[in-house]
Formats: structure tokens, sequence, C-alpha cells
């Protein structure tokens, strides 16, 4: 191959990762939200599971339930972070198999197609999850509202 036809594939390449590399910058954005959102919800559990010995009875049964919730959000983020995750290493993969392909001459499109689809659906079942999260974080905020005395 001469060297300008090099070139020129790989900045067809370059220009075919471009998308994908948008994409892993927009998962990178959402992980920093959930991880901030977990990080919230791990303090406001540990806050408390520390006061639960100085609270009354009435009290204490609603910081269980509220803890209860908090708990189910740590999951949710969790997994959602798992999930997104996930999808931003699929991707990764989709951009280093068009780089390998390419040269190579692999017949890739079906693996890269495959690895594709199945980016986006981790994405989007981490998505459902934060969706999850942030719902119960509403709900949790009723509980919140009826201990203060609301």
């Amino acid at each position: 191959m001469e060297p300008t036809a090099a070139v020129s594939a790989i900045a067809h390449q370059i220009q075919l990762s471009v998308a994908p590399v948008f994409l892993l910058a927009g998962v990178g954005a959402i992980l920093n939200v959930l991880a901030n959102r977990l990080a919230r919800v791990v303090d406001r559990a540990r806050e408390i599971a520390g006061a639960l010995g100085s609270l009354d009875e009435g009290q204490r049964s609603l910081a269980i339930t509220e803890l209860r919730f908090l708990t189910r959000r740590i999951t949710a983020a969790n997994l959602a972070i798992a999930c997104c995750t996930a999808s931003a290493l699929l991707v990764c993969v989709v951009v280093a198999t068009l780089f390998i392909a390419a040269p190579t001459q692999l017949a890739a499109g079906r693996l890269i197609s495959g690895l594709f689809i199945a980016a986006m659906a981790m994405l989007i079942v981490g998505l459902v999850l934060f969706l999850h999260e942030v719902q119960l974080a509403m709900r949790s905020l009723r509980i919140r509202f009826l201990r203060s005395g609301g």
C-alpha cells in the first residue's frame, strides 16, 4: 500500500471513530452525574444510620423506611454505573475494532454492529436505571418531609 493511500485510510478510520468518541464523552458525563448522586445517597444513608439511636420510636420507623429507599437508590445507581461503564467499554472496543479491521482487511462489519448494538443496549438499561433512581429519590423526599413533621 502506498503511503498516501495508508494515510487516507487512517484518516477515514479516524472519521468513522469520531461519533463513537463523542458518545464516550456523553457516557462519561452520565457516569459523573451517577457517581455524584451515589456519593450523596451514601452520605445521607450514613447520616441517618448514625442518628438512629437518638430518635424516638415514630421517627426511628420513618428513618428506617428512608434507609430502605436509600438502599434501593444505592443499588439502582450502582447498577446504572455498571451498565454505563459496560457501554463505554463496548464503544472503546468498537473504535479499536475499526482501527484493527481496516489495515488487516478483516471483515468485521457484523462484529462492529453487534458491539455497537450491545453498547446502546447497555446505555439504555443504564439510563432506565438512572430514571428509576430519580423516581426513588422523589419518593424518599416525601418520607423525609413526613419525618421532619411536615
